[in-house]
């Protein structure tokens, strides 16, 4: 798909791929926009045979700065072509000319924003959601039958850092809300965005929170779309880093939720868990597979391999 030496890589931020509705296939990567640490883009690329070419590869964000864009989620716009969004450091100052920031990452305020490019691969918009979140936690979205969903973990001015969501409607995103008010205060990235998953106007959507020690992980459920969402749901069972992944699987009588995160244990080894919940209710007995120290900076993931009907 793609090669260079002047890619921007890290264990949190990695490329991607996405089949859409049509056939086509496209992937994202990183790319270094300048000298400083955090300037790169977001590089995009897409193939209509199957991957055997690659078209030239072009950023969704026109704003020329050289910062931060990252962090991409891609999805299929209903009825057109790709949408994603992004984490956009445009009104970020970099680190070094006026302050370092946390981490180097610099100043002023990151932002998420949208974009959407047609079958042709022309883009048709780009708009901002929300205009001072997390530096660097990921970012999440998902269809449901009533439009786009989005979720970040937003910054406020005291630097509470909790999970929003964005719902796209009429041509436009509202605003944005808090799933649950965790209140964590931090004055640095935690590095551990939220996940969703959504099917019909089912939404189920996953984080974690370190506004008690240990860390904690949560699951809430909307049956609105996104509108509402249910009360959270602690799903790890003593402590946990986070970096959660959930997906809505269908059964027959009801959906079921699959969600992984890490688990901290003392000896610094982690573990990826797998438990479902029907309804709100969470199932007794996770499953579990021990990994080595390098999970500490690992990020299980989950994808539903078939969409047939489960036992009833």
């Amino acid at each position: 798909m793609a090669s260079g030496t002047d890619w921007f890589v890290n264990w949190a931020d990695v490329p991607s791929v996405l089949r859409l509705a049509d056939g086509s296939i496209v992937g994202h990567w990183l790319q270094k926009s300048g000298a400083s640490t955090y300037a790169y883009d977001v590089r995009l690329s897409r193939s209509t045979d199957n991957g055997k070419t690659w078209s030239p590869s072009v950023t969704p964000h026109h704003d020329g700065t050289k910062t931060e864009h990252g962090f991409a989620s891609m999805f299929q716009v209903p009825g057109a072509g790709l949408g994603l969004i992004w984490l956009d450091g445009r009104e970020t100052t970099p680190a070094g000319a006026a302050g370092e920031g946390h981490d180097g990452h610099g100043t002023g305020a990151m932002t998420v924003r949208f974009g959407t490019f047609d079958g042709a691969w022309k883009q048709t918009s780009e708009m901002p959601i929300d205009t001072r979140v997390c530096e660097c936690c990921p970012t999440t979205a998902a269809v449901t039958s009533d439009g786009l969903i989005a979720a970040f973990r937003n910054r406020t001015e005291d630097e509470i850092r909790d999970i929003y969501v964005s719902r796209f409607e009429n041509g436009k995103w509202t605003e944005p809300r808090a799933v649950h008010n965790d209140n964590w205060q931090i004055a640095a990235c935690p590095v551990n965005g939220p996940m969703l998953s959504a099917r019909g106007r089912d939404v189920v959507i996953s984080w974690f929170t370190g506004v008690d020690d240990p860390g904690r992980a949560y699951v809430a459920f909307s049956k609105d779309a996104g509108r509402t969402f249910s009360a959270p749901i602690r799903v790890d069972e003593v402590a946990t880093l986070g970096r959660v992944d959930v997906e809505l699987m269908p059964t027959v009588r009801r959906w079921r939720r699959g969600l992984n995160w890490l688990k901290r244990r003392p000896s610094s080894r982690c573990a990826a868990f797998n438990r479902t919940a029907s309804g709100e209710r969470p199932s007794k007995s996770p499953t579990s597979r021990r990994h080595g120290p390098a999970a500490i900076r690992a990020s299980p993931a989950t994808a539903i391999s078939s969409c047939s009907p489960g036992p009833r």
